[in-house]
C-alpha cells in the first residue's frame, strides 16, 4: 500500500485474532475504512461482528495482529483511551442509563469534551433527534425502544467522534423504527460522519454503506462495494432471504 494509501485510511485492521477463553473468535481478520465512509460488516449471528467492534473499542484485547486509528497504533489501547482518540461505540443492546434522564444521558457521553462544548454537541443531538429534545427531562428506562436507540446513539455523538461505530442499531426495533434509525444514519453520513456499521438487518446495511465485509465464523468471507454485494447471488441466498 502506498504512503498517500496509508494516511487516507481513518481504521487499518490488520490480522487480527482474538479469543474468549480457549475459542477462537476471530481467526486473522483484516479490513479498512477511510475518511467519510460507512462500512458494513454483516454476518450470522456468531460471525463475530461484535467482537470485531468490541475489540476496535479497547473493550477486548486481541492476541496479535494490529489496529490503526488515525495513523497511530493503538492495538490493546483501552477503550477509555479510545474515547478520547475520537472512536465511540454505541454498543449491541443500546445500554443507555436506565435511571438518568434523556439530557443526563447525553452529558455522560460528553465526558471526552471541554465543558464550553458540551451545550452546543447537546443542540446538534437535539437538532437531529427532535424526538429527544421533546423528551429531554424524561427518564430514559421510560422511552420507546426506537427513542432508547435514538438515545444510544445520540450519546456516542456527544463527543463528535472521527468514528461512529452503530453495533446492530435495529436490533429489536419494528420495522417503521428501523427505517427512521436507517435515515438517520445515511443523514449523518451525507453529513460527513464516518460509520462502521455492524447489522444482522444485511438489506439494510448494504443499501446505506459504500462497502462491506461479510463474515463467516471469525473469518472475511467475501468483501466489495455494498451495491455489488445486494446484488450478489450467494449474498442474496445467504443474508438477505432470496
Amino acid at each position: 500500500m502506498s504512503g498517500k494509501q496509508q494516511s487516507e485510511l481513518l481504521l487499518e485492521v490488520s490480522d487480527i485474532h482474538v479469543y474468549y477463553g480457549a475459542i477462537h473468535a476471530i481467526k486473522g481478520i483484516s479490513f479498512d475504512v477511510r475518511p467519510g465512509e460507512i462500512v458494513a460488516l454483516i454476518g450470522a449471528n456468531g460471525a463475530g461482528k461484535s467482537t470485531t467492534l468490541n475489540t476496535i473499542a479497547g473493550l477486548l484485547k486481541p492476541r496479535s495482529g494490529s489496529i490503526r486509528f488515525k495513523g497511530e497504533n493503538v492495538t490493546g489501547t483501552p477503550a477509555s483511551r479510545m474515547v478520547f482518540k475520537g472512536l465511540a461505540l454505541c454498543p449491541e443492546g443500546r445500554r443507555i442509563f436506565q435511571q438518568m434522564t434523556v439530557k443526563e444521558n447525553l452529558e455522560m457521553g460528553a465526558f471526552s469534551r471541554p465543558n464550553t462544548e458540551i451545550a452546543s454537541a447537546m443542540e446538534d443531538v437535539f437538532t437531529r433527534f427532535p424526538r429527544l429534545k421533546e423528551r429531554e427531562k424524561q427518564v430514559a428506562g421510560t422511552l420507546s425502544g426506537g427513542e432508547q436507540q435514538m438515545l444510544a446513539m445520540g450519546r456516542a455523538l456527544m463527543g463528535k467522534p472521527d468514528l461512529l461505530m452503530l453495533d446492530e442499531p435495529s436490533m429489536g426495533l419494528a420495522p417503521i423504527l428501523v427505517e427512521q434509525i436507517f435515515a438517520i444514519i445515511g443523514e449523518l453520513h451525507a453529513a460527513g460522519t464516518t460509520i462502521l456499521l455492524v447489522e444482522q438487518n444485511a438489506q439494510m446495511a448494504l443499501s446505506v454503506a459504500d462497502r462491506a465485509y461479510v463474515l463467516e465464523t471469525g473469518t472475511i468471507g467475501m468483501s466489495g462495494q455494498a451495491a455489488e454485494l445486494l446484488n450478489d447471488d450467494a449474498v442474496r441466498k445467504a443474508y438477505l432471504g432470496h
